[in-house]
């Protein structure tokens, strides 16, 4: 599972690279990790009044930068205190599953589709027989778009939270990150977007097109490197 990430940095990249502006004030640190703060990228909803033939995708009109809590909230969860509770275990949803995950459905089904930008993510390297925190990024250093939902929940006396979680793919046959993940479990990878794909993604208008984007990310296009931690002065 990987349930830590890097948000991007310098900060023109949310520009040059996804063509939104990037976050002002909002809080995101440089490391996300469940339920604290991120970042995601969906298209910006219009009226139908607006729609028309220069903008062909119904019911969007270009992308918006939104901050939500990383660790999905599904729209059926009854308090904020089970919100809470559940959203820390919904950071990654398994995409063969997404249609018909409790969890997940809603979000797929309904097209909450987004992408969360990142410099890297981390993943624990158990093939020493501990846990080693790896950091996995593209080898050419660019920021990577993850596919991802996301989920705007409402409870009884009016509280909101905008939460997203990052799709992933089978890894088992993947060159570099059949390596990680626990020991006999199914090996898993984020589902990396490949940067012409973004739009594309975005606007899959059918829940079948949508699953075409999930695939592994090439091998040879990732770099992984143990994250040495450092120490503290004495």
């Amino acid at each position: 599972m990987s349930s830590q990430y890097e948000s991007l940095h310098p900060d023109h990249l949310y520009r040059d690279i996804f063509d939104v502006d990037a976050p002002s004030g909002a809080g995101v640190g440089r490391q996300v990790w469940p339920r604290r703060p991120g970042v995601f990228i969906r298209n910006k909803p219009v009226l139908p009044s607006v729609e028309s033939a220069e903008h062909p995708y119904p019911g969007a009109i270009g992308r918006e930068l939104v901050v939500g809590q990383f660790g999905l909230v599904p729209s059926w969860v009854k308090s904020a205190s089970d919100a809470k509770l559940r959203s820390s275990k919904l950071v990654n949803a398994r995409s063969e599953a997404a249609s018909t995950s409790n969890n997940y459905r809603g979000a797929w089904l309904g097209a909450q589709r987004c992408i969360v930008p990142m410099m890297a993510f981390h993943q624990d390297d158990w093939r020493s027989g501990k846990a080693v925190s790896t950091r996995v990024a593209r080898v050419d250093g660019k920021p990577m778009g993850v596919a991802g939902l996301w989920e705007c929940w409402t409870g009884a006396e009016g509280e909101v939270i905008v939460s997203f979680c990052l799709l992933t793919v089978n890894a088992n046959s993947h060159a570099l990150m059949h390596r990680y993940g626990q020991p006999g479990s199914e090996k898993r990878m984020l589902a990396i977007l490949n940067e012409g794909a973004y739009g594309a993604w975005l606007n899959a208008a059918q829940p079948e097109k949508a699953r075409e984007f999930m695939r592994a990310y090439p091998a040879e296009g990732l770099t992984a490197n143990p994250i040495v931690k450092k120490r503290s002065a004495d």
